[in-house]
């Protein structure tokens, strides 16, 4: 019976034409292209979990998603799905494993391109920042980030979101590109960061008031939001684990 069997699904994908990853009516999405290649070969209805619900506009590197059923070739899958989806990997898990509920953290990046000309190999793809910036006020924001703390300052007011302490367990700036591992995240949570962080380098916050932020602030006391095609969902870790595309460039 396929209710033996769960499959593990590891996704690159460009969303810059899609609505997030959630299915939304009269929306372009990831889950209904997937779980419409998917119901296509296996000749009924399948349902997707996935690691990370990412925002219209945002891309992924090694999302990772669960469906209950066998696994397939993903030759098979991207020849049904669009040139912006792609499936790295196919595997059979345990019949408990839920790519959501079964994670233990999630690494995102977020690109900038910091030059005073754009690029257009760049475009949807990194956010310009064309000012200069103090790397070292970077490095600092960063370096504040290790550990839990309370990130209310950093989602929208309006959120279903009850808890708000998150513990992260890396957060660095590798030159143009800010990375962060945590336990989970909220929404638009890295975007204010780096929104927030990148004042600090401008010289339009301070290093102390954005350490401030971290103790639990309203979200009218942080930064911009960063734009969404700059994000990337990098990887998911699991316990045996990372998904696979998890190296850091």
């Amino acid at each position: 019976m396929a209710d033996h069997f769960v499959t593990k699904l590891t996704l690159a994908y460009d969303g810059g034409e899609f609505a997030g990853w959630a299915r939304q009516p009269g929306l372009r999405t990831v889950q209904e292209e997937l779980e419409r290649a998917l119901a296509t070969i296996l000749r009924e209805p399948v349902s997707t979990s996935v690691a990370g619900r990412t925002d219209a506009g945002v891309h992924a590197l090694g999302q990772v998603a669960s469906y209950t059923h066998e696994a397939l070739d993903p030759r098979r899958l991207n020849g049904l799905l669009p040139d912006d989806v792609l499936v790295l990997s196919s595997e059979p898990v345990p019949a408990d494993f839920d790519a959501r509920h079964s994670a233990k953290s999630r690494t995102y990046c977020y690109r900038i391109l910091n030059s005073p000309v754009r690029s257009p190999f760049e475009q949807g793809r990194a956010f310009h920042v064309p000012s200069e910036l103090d790397r070292e006020a970077l490095d600092a924001c960063a370096a504040a980030l290790a550990g839990m703390h309370n990130f209310t300052a950093f989602t929208p007011t309006e959120t279903h979101h009850t808890r708000f302490e998150r513990n992260v367990t890396v957060a660095e700036w590798r030159n143009d590109v800010f990375w962060i591992e945590a336990d989970s995240f909220m929404r638009q949570m890295v975007r204010v960061l780096v929104g927030t962080m990148l004042e600090v380098a401008a010289a339009s916050r301070s290093f102390e008031q954005f350490a401030a932020l971290l103790e639990g602030a309203p979200r009218s006391a942080a930064g911009r939001t960063a734009p969404a095609h700059g994000l990337y969902l990098a990887s998911v870790t699991y316990a045996e684990g990372p998904s696979p595309a998890s190296a850091r460039t």
